[in-house]
């Protein structure tokens, strides 16, 4: 029997600063760049869904740390992160879940969520999550999510593992003693397909994925989902488009 793995409030067993985590650093700052160009304007309202108790890695909640704005950004999680309001004066922190947002209708011009969806459960729970954010944003949601088909598993640093059918990925954590990643609530992986699916089932009207890519393959999915008043705003470059 392996060894327990734990992991962080991150949901992944990488040292903060290492390698791992500067790569991570890395693609984030290209996330956020793409935030702030799927039409992001200087006054508006942000809500981030997600944020994290963690302190270690470099990039934990970086919208709070990278955006200008703090007096507009609401950062809400169900842990307690509210150390950010004294880190990131100006910005206000709602613990709340992210499938039961305690906001009303599009209380937000943007919502913004990074790396969450992935740990919210089945895919009934992951586009019951996109729905809750479309809901509370006035403008549009930009959501970003690991790729599964990236040959590298951002959670555990496994190769290729995680292309194994679900059911036998799961089997083979728990041998390597990744239980608690092993359970479909704390890690259920997206391809493009999957993501698209949880749009549909969103209800979403209209939906948006691009990538980034690391090292030429695309490490992260990115969706974007404009409400219908914000469908003029420059759009972003990316290869796949939907309308429902």
């Amino acid at each position: 029997m392996s060894r327990e793995r734990r992991i962080g409030a991150q949901y992944n067993a990488a040292r903060g600063g290492g390698l791992t985590d500067r790569v991570s650093t890395h693609m984030r700052r290209k996330m956020y760049a793409r935030f702030m160009a799927a039409g992001v304007a200087d006054d508006d309202r942000i809500l981030d869904v997600g944020v994290t108790s963690d302190r270690a890695q470099l990039a934990s909640n970086y919208l709070e740390a990278w955006h200008p704005r703090k007096d507009l950004i609401t950062a809400c999680g169900i842990d307690d992160a509210s150390f950010l309001e004294d880190v990131y004066p100006g910005m206000t922190f709602v613990r709340g879940d992210g499938k039961d947002l305690p906001f009303p209708d599009a209380s937000f011009d943007w919502v913004h969520s990074s790396a969450v969806l992935e740990h919210v459960g089945s895919a009934q729970e992951q586009a019951r999550f996109v729905a809750e954010l479309h809901r509370v944003s006035r403008k549009g949601v930009f959501l970003t999510t690991p790729n599964r088909w990236f040959p590298v598993e951002f959670h555990t640093v496994l190769p290729v593992v995680h292309w194994l059918p679900k059911p036998w990925f799961r089997a083979l954590l728990r041998r390597l003693g990744h239980r608690e990643l092993s359970r479909e609530e704390n890690l259920n992986l997206l391809g493009r397909r999957e993501l698209d699916d949880a749009c549909a089932q969103a209800r979403l009207p209209e939906w948006r994925i691009d990538s980034v890519a690391l090292l030429g393959w695309p490490s992260n999915l990115l969706l974007v989902a404009r409400r219908p008043q914000a469908t003029l705003m420059a759009a972003p470059r990316g290869d796949a488009a939907h309308a429902g």
